[in-house]
C-alpha cells in the first residue's frame, strides 16, 4: 500500500512540475502526462501487462467520458446533418489509408496478410482524445474543418467496432465470417433499440428524480451512473465501451440537461483523460526506443505523410483548400485506439509481441507530437496556403486613424455597428474564428488572431490607430493584451471594459487611458430611464 501510495505522490509531483513549465512554453499538458508515465515506467519497472490493469482501465474511462461528452454535442438532429461527412469523408479516408497502408506493409516490408491488416486498419485512425480537446477548447469544433474532422473522428470511433470483431475472427477458427457478421448485426440493432426506446425513457426519468431532489452530489451520482452502465452494456454485446458513452451522451443532447451534464462532468473527464496519457507514457520501452528510433521514426513521418494527403484531397473534393490543409494536419496522426487494437492482436497472437512494441512506439510518438500540430495548426496551414483570417499572417492592412475592436461577442458586435453608423474607420480583431466569419459576413474587415502577438499589431497598424477597445471578459486575457500593445505603442489610447474595481486594480499598472465600467454604466442608465418614466 505505501509503495503504491509513493508511486501516486511521485507520478502527481512530476505531472505538476511538468505541467508548470510547459503551460509557461505553451506546450500541451498532455506531453506532460505522458513524460511522466515514460519516468515513472522506467523507475519502478513497469514491465508486466498485470502491473498496468488497474491503470488501463481508468485509463480507457478517460475515453469513455470524452465520448459521452462529444455525445452530448451530437444530438440526432446534428448528425442526421452531417451524415453525407460522416459517411464519405470518414468512409473514404478510413478505406483508402488502409488500403494504401497495407500495401506497404505486405509488399514493401514483406510483413504477412493478416499482421498487415491489422496495421493497415489501426494506422487508419487518428487520435480522438487529443484534436476533439483541441477542436472544443480553442472552439474549432465549429469551423468548417472542425466539423468536417470531427465526422471523420466519430466515423473512425465507430470503425473500431468492426476491426475489434476482426480481430476475433482471425484469431478464431471457430467462427464463419456470416456468423461474426450476424452476431455483430444482432447486437447492434439490440443496443440502439433499446438505448432509444427504453435507455432514453429511464435516462430521462433518472435525471429528472434527481434534479428534484436539489442535491447535486445525487445528480452526478446518476450521470456517473448512466456514463458506466451504458458503457458496460456496450461492452457486453461485443462493442466498445466507449461507443455505449456515445449514444448515451447523443440522447442527453437531446433533453434539456445536457448543459448541466455537460459542466458537472468536464473536470472528472479531464482527470481520467490524463489517467490515459499517463498511461500511454508507461507503454514506451525507452531501451527499445532508442535501439529502434531510425525504424520508427521513418514509418512514424510515412504514415502521417500518407494520411494527411488522403484526408487533404478528400476534404478538397468539397472545401477550400484552407480547410482542407487544417483537416490533414489535424488528423495525420495515429490514434489511441490504436493501443487496444494492437494489443489484442497480440493477445490473439496475429502479430508478433515485437512488432506490437513497435508499432505502439509509432503511436506514441505520433500522438506526442500531435499537440504541437494541433496547437499550432493555423501557423503550419499558412505556410501551405493564407487567407484573410489567418492566424498571426494578416496581411498589413492601408488604414491610419482608425480603431481596432478587439473581440466581436455581443458588445464588440454593438461597438462595430455604432461606429460604422457614426463612419468611423475600424477592424475587428478575434480569436474566435466563428466571430471573425459571422463579422465577415456582415461586411466587416475582421481578422482573426491575437492581439498579443507582434506580427499582428504590426499588420493591424496599432501604432497609427486613433483607439484600441477592448471587449473581452477574461481579465489575464486583457492585461496580456494591454501590455503587448502597450510594448509595441507606448502611446496606445487603450479603452478597456471591465467589470469590477478589482479587474482595474490589477491593470493599475498599466497606462491604461480610459476604463468603462460595465455594471456601473448600465446601472446609471437603468436609475436614468426610470427617472424619466417618473
Amino acid at each position: 500500500m505505501e509503495s503504491i501510495l509513493f508511486i501516486l505522490f511521485i507520478s502527481l509531483s512530476i505531472s505538476t512540475v511538468l505541467n508548470i513549465i510547459f503551460k509557461k512554453l505553451s506546450v500541451s499538458h498532455i506531453l506532460g502526462y505522458i513524460i511522466t508515465g515514460t519516468l515513472i515506467s522506467t523507475l519502478f519497472n513497469f514491465n508486466g501487462e498485470e502491473d498496468l490493469d488497474a491503470l488501463n482501465l481508468i485509463a480507457e474511462f478517460g475515453i469513455v467520458f470524452l465520448m459521452f461528452s462529444i455525445g452530448l454535442e451530437m444530438p440526432i438532429e446534428k448528425l442526421k446533418r452531417m451524415k453525407n461527412a460522416l459517411i464519405f469523408d470518414g468512409l473514404s479516408q478510413v478505406f483508402i489509408s488502409a488500403v494504401i497502408i497495407f500495401i506497404i506493409s505486405k509488399y514493401v516490408f514483406s510483413i504477412d496478410t493478416n499482421s498487415s491488416l491489422i496495421i493497415s486498419l489501426a494506422f487508419s485512425l487518428s487520435s480522438t482524445a487529443i484534436v476533439l480537446t483541441y477542436l472544443k477548447q480553442s472552439k474549432d469544433i465549429y469551423t468548417p474543418y472542425g466539423q468536417r474532422a470531427t465526422a471523420i473522428l466519430i466515423f473512425q470511433d465507430l470503425a473500431v467496432i468492426p476491426i475489434l470483431l476482426l480481430i476475433s475472427f482471425l484469431s478464431n477458427d471457430t467462427l464463419s465470417l456470416q456468423e461474426v457478421l450476424l452476431k455483430t448485426v444482432v447486437s447492434a440493432v439490440g443496443i440502439i433499440a433499446f438505448m432509444f426506446i427504453i435507455g432514453k425513457r429511464l435516462i430521462s426519468l433518472l435525471l429528472r428524480l434527481s434534479t428534484q431532489t436539489k442535491l447535486e452530489e445525487l445528480f452526478l451520482a446518476s450521470v456517473l451512473s448512466i456514463v458506466i452502465g451504458t458503457s458496460i452494456l456496450a461492452h457486453s454485446l461485443g462493442f466498445t465501451y466507449s461507443l455505449g458513452a456515445f449514444i448515451a451522451g447523443m440522447i442527453i443532447a437531446d433533453s434539456s440537461f445536457h448543459v448541466k451534464v455537460e459542466s458537472d462532468i468536464s473536470s472528472y473527464k479531464d482527470l481520467l483523460l490524463g489517467t490515459f496519457f499517463f498511461s500511454v507514457g508507461t507503454k514506451i520501452d525507452v531501451g527499445f526506443l532508442l535501439s529502434n528510433i531510425h525504424y520508427v521514426l521513418l514509418i512514424f513521418l510515412a504514415v502521417m505523410a500518407i494520411k494527411a494527403s488522403v484526408i487533404y484531397f478528400i476534404i478538397k473534393f468539397k472545401e477550400n483548400k484552407s480547410d482542407s490543409v487544417k483537416s490533414a494536419l489535424a488528423l495525420c496522426q495515429v490514434g489511441e485506439f490504436s493501443f487496444a487494437v494492437f494489443a489484442l492482436a497480440a493477445t490473439n497472437n496475429i502479430i508478433s509481441e515485437e512488432l506490437s512494441k513497435f508499432l505502439i512506439l509509432v503511436t506514441v510518438l505520433s500522438m506526442i507530437i500531435t499537440p504541437f500540430i494541433v496547437n499550432n495548426i493555423y501557423r503550419l496551414a499558412s505556410y501551405f496556403v493564407v487567407e484573410f483570417y489567418e492566424s498571426d499572417k494578416i496581411t498589413p492592412i492601408d488604414q491610419k486613424n482608425h480603431t481596432i475592436v478587439c473581440g466581436y461577442s455581443m458588445l464588440g458586435r454593438m461597438i462595430a455597428n455604432t461606429l460604422e453608423e457614426k463612419k468611423v474607420p475600424f477592424v475587428i480583431i478575434s480569436d474566435d474564428l466563428r466571430h471573425v466569419l459571422l463579422a465577415r459576413k456582415r461586411g466587416f474587415k475582421a481578422y482573426f488572431g491575437h492581439l498579443d502577438k507582434l506580427p499582428v499589431l504590426e499588420s493591424l497598424k496599432a501604432d497609427e490607430t486613433s483607439s484600441i477597445i477592448i471587449t473581452l471578459d477574461n481579465i489575464n486575457k486583457i492585461s496580456l493584451i494591454c501590455t503587448a500593445v502597450l510594448s509595441f505603442y507606448k502611446d496606445a489610447n487603450l479603452v478597456v471594459k471591465v467589470d469590477s474595481i478589482e479587474e482595474k486594480k490589477m491593470l493599475k499598472e498599466l497606462n491604461i487611458k480610459k476604463f468603462v465600467y460595465a455594471y456601473q454604466e448600465v446601472a446609471e442608465l437603468l436609475v436614468k430611464e426610470s427617472l424619466e418614466v417618473q
